[in-house]
């Protein structure tokens, strides 16, 4: 069973959908009991890094899902779900991640100022998707699909688990891997079939 990690931020209903629609079983659920007998791990996120971390750390379910992740689980970050797993966030503050992917979540808004780049931040809407190295997470996808992006901080010094980037004034890090844990920066509830095309693929990945 894939269970989609309830910790009060996150687009679970969405995401439980998208699972739905294409056969797979899958639940919502805060429940130490049912996270502990999950095949694969869904931790979704929505809002700041320090609240939704500080929510996190009150369910409890910290030491379980890194438990699960060390015995071979795969584990699945979407959006700030993805920048959780991550080593620390800059955002409103220095604030400690999960530690299961090295690098920094920083601000999209400081970088383009420092460079003189005019994008808009928020990063909202569809782009291209550029893949790097092989995952299997998108083994289904063709060559630069489009996906769909809502975020103002982003992913840096992940070069080492960089799978795929997106053009967007500066290459941002749509999808990270290292070993069975993976994130992508964009929803892949939002993003069509190139969405579901990846949630398939990770339903797929068996125990490490």
């Amino acid at each position: 069973m894939l269970v989609i990690v309830d910790y009060g931020v996150g687009n679970t209903f969405s995401i439980q959908s998208s699972l739905t629609h294409l056969g797979i079983a899958s639940r919502v659920s805060n429940e130490a009991s049912e996270v502990a007998a999950a095949d694969q791990l869904i931790l979704p996120g929505v809002g700041a890094f320090g609240d939704a971390k500080a929510m996190l750390d009150n369910s409890g379910l910290v030491p379980l899902i890194l438990e699960k992740v060390e015995y071979g689980t795969p584990l699945l970050g979407i959006c700030l779900g993805m920048q959780l797993l991550f080593e620390e966030s800059e955002e409103f503050g220095q604030h400690q991640g999960l530690g299961l992917i090295k690098g920094k979540i920083r601000s999209l808004k400081d970088r383009f100022q420092m460079e003189s780049i005019e994008y808009k931040v928020p990063h909202i809407g569809w782009n291209t998707l550029q893949q790097y190295r092989a995952s299997p997470i998108t083994k289904y996808l063709t060559n630069d699909p489009f996906v769909y992006y809502v975020h103002s901080y982003y992913a840096t010094a992940c070069e080492d688990s960089l799978v795929a980037d997106s053009p967007y004034g500066i290459a941002i890090p749509g999808i990270v891997q290292h070993r069975h844990v993976y994130g992508t920066q964009f929803h892949p509830e939002k993003s069509g079939e190139t969405g579901l095309k990846i949630l398939k693929a990770f339903a797929e990945v068996e125990k490490g």
